[in-house]
């Protein structure tokens, strides 16, 4: 699906400055798609919005369809008379990185306690609104949030380690569980209903901008999740619902024994047999919540890597063909056009270029990988097609002040050439570049734009602790930048009109007006 020629910036929600530790989807959020706007901007990407867990990785989430309740405004909440300003005068952190552990814990209590609240003084019109919510998300809404709550009363544990009964989703139990925790299943849907309501007033200001939302799908979903829990069916499970082969990559320059993710791999062909129903729920959800998706590791529908799970590594794995071509008619033929963008970045086959071409699906093109070789490299922007995402870097590399600060001399003189710059603030110069090109929609990450270094990076692929936390101040933003950016972008064509996105999936889940 071609998109209209703009640029915009990558940042992640929990990246955004405010009170609490975190980002949330609040003031802040707005202000920030002020910025944007001010600065010519037509595009905000951010990572998956889901539910994170152990790790903090917005790419293992417990669900596919939930969003984050660490990302509900707590000033909204107090603004809206369900907490108090004692109720958030411990969460004065510094500010600076996310400190995840003690600002998790604060935002939860703070939570439980705004939905004890709630509970308690709520209207019937505010009951209605959730009602409605809850029966319109209610195919994905049920099991998550009976999930969540059997998952606090089973002290954390894994799904595969509950009760058998549980575990097998025994018809009496599951009936038995709603029952019992019936209170704590309302406090997840409650949650849920709030960050819909967040996200639907921020999404509502930035296609009143003229900003549309990029969003993030990555291709697997984790092992321990609502998803894999309530459809196990749809995965390569034995009976105690361990799984029987995982998802990786093969061995290659990066890693001699490859990357061993864990994730449990799909058995396409039940996929197949519902007409693919899953993942057209899964498509339709997301783009309920954004207006375009990337779809993280766009290969695997081609072909995945098939890893035994009783391997350490990811080593003894092989290839096997993915759902192709017949899954993208499945989600054409539901939703319409596809406005997917295709994470095509590694070793890719013919077979893979041509399932993204055939869909018309824009690759991604990224610049700092473009500089190892020699004139024919595919990243370089004169052997660009239109149809393409070009970035600087993404939240997977080093900052491109970090990544050029330890390239190989070589890298840096064909930088330097390609150029004909010095080595004078080079990821403005790449920036620069990237507009220039003939790729339809240029994206920075904010980290690249404002010169940062390696301490600014949001995550290093295979490392346990230490990522995602990144955030920014608004006093960090220096006065120049907008208008330079919004200079270029006028310059180089992607400043677009500034009229309103029209975003055809979204839709009022509650019949409430967004900006209420």
């Amino acid at each position: 699906m071609p998109f209209p020629r703009r640029s915009g910036v990558l940042l992640h929600p929990t990246s955004l400055p405010g009170p609490h530790g975190m980002g949330e989807l609040g003031a802040h959020a707005l202000r920030w798609l002020d910025v944007l706007s001010e600065a010519g901007q037509r595009v905000w990407q951010v990572l998956p919005l889901g539910p994170t867990g152990y790790g903090d990785s917005p790419y293992q989430s417990f669900s596919s369809f939930a969003g984050s309740p660490f990302l509900i405004s707590l000033e909204r909440l107090r603004d809206e008379g369900w907490l108090t300003y004692d109720d958030l005068s411990g969460g004065d952190f510094e500010p600076g990185r996310i400190d995840f552990g003690p600002v998790i814990s604060f935002r939860l209590d703070a939570l439980g306690r705004a939905a004890r609240t709630w509970f308690d003084r709520a209207d019937d019109e505010e009951r209605a609104a959730l009602d409605a919510f809850r029966a319109h998300a209610a195919p994905w809404l049920d099991d998550f949030a009976l999930f969540m709550a059997l998952k606090e009363a089973q002290e954390g544990r894994p799904w595969s380690e509950w009760p058998a009964p549980l575990r097998d989703r025994e018809p009496a139990a599951i009936k038995e569980a709603r029952a019992e925790h019936h209170d704590a299943i309302a406090r997840h849907a409650l949650w849920q209903y709030w960050f819909d309501a967040h996200w639907r007033t921020v999404r509502a200001r930035a296609a009143e901008l003229g900003i549309a939302v990029l969003g993030d799908v990555p291709i697997f979903v984790a092992y321990d999740s609502a998803d894999t829990w309530a459809d196990q069916q749809l995965f390569h499970l034995d009976d105690t619902g361990q799984p029987t082969v995982i998802a990786g990559v093969p061995p290659d320059y990066f890693s001699a024994t490859g990357q061993r993710w864990g994730n449990p791999l799909y058995r396409w062909k039940r996929h197949a047999d519902t007409d693919f129903a899953w993942w057209i729920q899964r498509v339709r959800r997301t783009l309920e919540m954004v207006d375009v998706l990337r779809i993280d590791h766009f290969r695997g529908f081609e072909a995945f890597w098939e890893i035994p799970a009783s391997e350490p590594t990811a080593v003894k794995g092989r290839w096997v063909k993915g759902p192709g071509q017949p899954l993208f008619d499945a989600l054409r033929a539901a939703l319409g056009e596809l406005p997917i963008v295709a994470e095509d970045l590694g070793v890719i086959t013919t077979g893979v270029e041509k399932l993204r071409d055939d869909n018309a699906l824009p690759g991604m093109k990224v610049l700092q990988f473009a500089f190892a070789a020699d004139a024919s490299d595919p990243y370089l922007p004169h052997n660009y097609g239109s149809n393409a995402v070009v970035y600087t870097g993404t939240h997977d590399n080093d900052t491109t002040a970090g990544w050029y600060a330890q390239a190989p001399e070589a890298e840096r003189d064909l930088v330097r050439r390609y150029l004909a710059r010095d080595d004078t603030n080079v990821p403005w110069e790449l920036w620069r570049l990237a507009q220039a090109s003939v790729a339809d929609t240029a994206i920075a990450p904010l980290q690249d734009l404002m010169g940062l270094g390696p301490e600014a990076r949001m995550n290093v692929p295979g490392a346990a602790s230490g990522n995602w936390g990144w955030r920014f101040a608004w006093h960090d933003l220096p006065d120049w930048l907008a208008p330079q950016l919004r200079e270029m972008a006028e310059l180089y064509g992607r400043a677009g009109d500034g009229a309103a996105v029209d975003t055809p999936y979204r839709q009022s889940t509650t019949g409430a007006d967004p900006e209420d």
